[in-house]
């Protein structure tokens, strides 16, 4: 296990709880030197663990803390089908969904849990682009998806 690895644990996300596609879909496509990264939601242990609207249901620290979550299971993903996150050289886009209310207005606050996270861990590499949108739903009911582009090391 490399240091990348060993940070995201010692965050409280371990690896053994990777998450599996739950459709037809994959969740890591490598084209070259650039992965796209399917959207992740807030799930834990197998089960989502933040559902509802942001912010009537779901209010914005713990919405935070669900993209943190996604972000953690985008890491856990790469770990998984790259074989090590040291092969993520960058973190080149992040577009972050987030189930929200129709007055609700900080989208960008709930996603830097995510963008917080990507820094945690990889340093430098962490750091990217980003897009925070909200959604009039999003699968399972959601309170937030993350989805992401890399550069991968040659």
């Amino acid at each position: 296990m490399g240091k990348r690895e060993e940070k995201l644990e010692e965050l409280g996300f371990p690896l053994s709880d990777t998450p599996k596609a739950a459709g037809i879909y994959t969740p890591l496509v490598v084209d070259g030197t650039i992965a796209y990264a399917s959207g992740m939601l807030p799930v834990e242990n197998g089960a989502l663990k933040y559902a509802g609207k942001v912010s009537s249901q779901v209010g914005v620290e713990e919405a935070t803390k669900a993209a943190r979550l996604c972000a953690a299971n985008l890491l856990r993903v790469c770990a998984r089908d790259l074989g090590s996150l040291d092969r993520i050289a960058k973190i080149l886009k992040l577009t972050g969904f987030v189930n929200s209310d129709p007055d609700f207005a900080e989208q960008h606050v709930v996603m830097n849990g995510a963008s917080s996270l990507f820094i945690d861990v990889l340093g430098e590499a962490g750091r990217h682009a980003r897009s925070a949108i909200g959604m009039a739903g999003l699968p399972l009911d959601g309170a937030v998806e993350v989805e992401i582009v890399i550069r991968l090391t040659d």
